[in-house]
């Protein structure tokens, strides 16, 4: 049986991805070595993370002043090591909380410096994004989550801002073309649309470093890996190979304007289905609902059939399809991996349980 991977992350990847990361596992590019016991220095390593920063900056369309780098410790440690190096105590970082990730990132910033919260949707369960707020011109950055793998919301719109953005993109990098220019920096884990958990990718505009006053571990100083080329010590490899691979892909699709088109037919096709079929509702508000991860419960009157759909969708081959604690129900991630044909596939299973339940 097919299956159809909706799980939230580590997610979906592209099959020919799948395909060629394996090759190399098992023996790269024939030199009857795997590329997990490769050296970091050698120059096949060497080659794979040049091509993977060069993609990113092709793909971004990065201005100059800005750098990739390769990191570890996921978004998680981003939250920390953004403020530690671009806040100093005393000084005002302005944040935006739209769900459980932005809330860790405010509740790590109040360890470095003053952090005023513009806006939250938190009291109505993080289900849309706040508008309309000031942002104030003496902040050092405004930091935003672009999407909410949790409540199923995501940014449309980035808003004008007066300071550098930061901004954690995780969960829909290179999902959309953006305008790279408002940001200061942009980070994301790997393991929603670009390789698997293990690596992530740092874009910094280098002349924001280097002002704070604090002692900067060498580990937590982005300068140190732009210094050292993403070398300072050994990268993921494997993750950062897998990334190369995604990235090349994502190239010979078309970029980022294709795939923006393909993920918005995909949500499309889901969230029709969501909106006609008795039996379920979604739980975002429709202007703010994201591309990446849809998030719909049975509709009032039906909740006790929320066990037996769950269970049909297993039997049928799709995996993950289970709602954050947070939200319940259930929550379709469908990043740029996924295919059409899965969404559709989705789609009519909703559409036959409710002929036979309603």
């Amino acid at each position: 049986m097919k299956k159809h991977n909706f799980s939230a992350g580590p997610a979906i990847l592209p099959a020919p991805v799948l395909k060629e990361a394996a090759k190399g596992v098992a023996n790269y590019q024939g030199i009857e070595l795997s590329l997990l016991e490769l050296s970091h220095r050698g120059p096949e390593f060497m080659a794979i993370i040049e091509e993977a920063t060069a993609l990113v900056q092709e793909l971004m369309d990065l201005p100059a002043g800005y750098k990739v780098l390769w990191l570890t410790g996921g978004a998680s440690t981003q939250f920390f090591m953004a403020p530690m190096n671009l806040l100093n105590e005393g000084e005002t970082a302005a944040y935006v909380d739209t769900g459980t990730w932005a809330n860790k990132a405010i509740k790590e910033a109040k360890g470095f410096g003053n952090v005023q919260v513009l806006a939250s949707s938190k009291e109505q369960n993080y289900n849309f994004i706040p508008k309309g707020y000031k942002i104030p011109k003496e902040a050092k950055y405004l930091h935003l989550t672009s999407n909410n793998t949790i409540f199923g919301t995501q940014l449309h719109r980035f808003p004008k801002s007066p300071v550098p953005i930061v901004c954690d993109m995780s969960s829909d990098f290179l999902s959309r073309p953006i305008d790279v220019s408002p940001f200061g920096l942009i980070y994301a884990g790997a393991q929603k649309n670009l390789g698997p958990a293990g690596v992530t990718v740092v874009i910094v505009r280098e002349d924001l470093l280097g002002k704070v006053n604090r002692y900067l571990p060498a580990m937590l100083d982005y300068r140190t890996f732009i210094k050292e080329d993403s070398m300072y010590n050994t990268p993921p490899v494997f993750p950062i190979y897998v990334s190369m691979l995604t990235l090349r892909w994502l190239k010979k699709l078309g970029g980022t304007k294709v795939m923006q088109r393909r993920n918005k037919t995909k949500a499309a096709l889901l969230y029709q289905e969501i909106d006609t079929n008795p039996l379920f509702k979604g739980t975002a508000a429709k202007e703010d609902r994201s591309l990446m991860n849809a998030c719909f419960v049975m509709a009032e009157g039906y909740e006790a059939l929320e066990k037996e759909f769950l269970k049909e969708t297993e039997a049928n081959g799709l995996i993950g399809l289970k709602g954050h604690r947070s939200v319940g129900g259930f929550r379709a991630s469908i990043y740029n991996a996924m295919p059409k044909q899965s969404v559709q596939a989705l789609a009519d299973l909703m559409r036959d349980f409710a002929v036979r339940k309603g």
